[in-house]
């Protein structure tokens, strides 16, 4: 829940409240060290290759995270190039044959339309248009008709369904990445794990105020940086940068361009 409304926010805001977590992280600790010094005098003689261990972890756990979110990303920019080129090809092939095949170019542009002008919205919060479902059904329907095979032959019949169902297949991907759910235990976990090291560093430093908020201060915004940009690419379709619609836009707009220069 927290997570969700986290990555919801603008992009300064999220960057404003890791700062704002850090910061307080770092006040805690500085509090602990001050009010409690003779217990912390006492923790003088650690030395800093045994904390090396958290570090570690805390990378280790960073890049799969990292890597969790941009390989999501790049498979919604697949998902939806590869929507734009079935659709694409199913135009063309409604073309290339010799029957009549202006039903099918109807039900793919009123899917299209459907696609950029209402469920593309509707992603943002995980849910998909009904329309757009009907339109592509419509659509298999139409290619899978018997009579296509009859009119067209075999083997176009056939190069046409399976572009229709690949590219009933891109969209169920690209709605798979818009309704996945970010993990909230991997975050809180990066976050548990960037507060120890925030504690191994100041025990590290005990001797040495300055040098202890220095290195705190340093490892805080670099994991600010690193986290930020992590969260601005964890949602693909909902988030401040999202994947954009303009493939889709643009076969949209080139089959209306084909359509008109055949009507003059």
């Amino acid at each position: 829940m927290v997570l969700g409304v986290w990555l919801d926010q603008p992009v300064w805001l999220i960057f404003g409240a890791l700062a704002a977590l850090f910061g307080a992280g770092i006040g805690v600790i500085r509090l602990v060290a001050l009010s409690s010094r003779g217990f912390v005098a006492s923790l003088g003689g650690v030395v800093a290759p045994f904390f090396g261990s958290v570090s570690v972890l805390l990378a280790l756990l960073t890049g799969f995270v990292a890597n969790d979110a941009w390989e999501r990303q790049r498979q919604a920019v697949r998902a939806v190039q590869a929507e734009r080129d079935g659709a694409v090809a199913v135009y063309d092939l409604s073309l290339a044959t010799v029957s009549d095949m202006a039903a099918i170019r109807a039900h793919l542009a009123a899917y299209l339309d459907a696609v950029v002008g209402e469920e593309w919205e509707r992603m943002q919060d995980g849910e998909t248009s009904p329309r757009a479902a009907e339109a592509l059904g419509r659509l298999l329907q139409a290619a899978a008709a018997p009579r296509v095979s009859v009119e067209a032959g075999l083997a176009a019949h056939r190069a046409l369904l399976d572009t229709v169902l690949r590219l009933r297949s891109a969209r169920g991907d690209r709605l798979a990445l818009a309704q996945h759910t970010s993990d909230q235990s991997k975050w809180l976990t990066l976050v548990v794990l960037a507060f120890l090291t925030l504690v191994a560093l100041a025990l590290v430093h005990l001797d040495r105020p300055r040098a202890q908020m220095t290195a705190m201060t340093v490892f805080a915004v670099a994991m600010i940086s690193t986290l930020g940009l992590i969260a601005l690419h964890e949602r693909p379709f909902d988030g401040p940068h999202p994947v954009s619609a303009a493939p889709l836009q643009a076969a949209q707009a080139a089959m209306a361009g084909r359509v008109q220069a055949e009507a003059r």
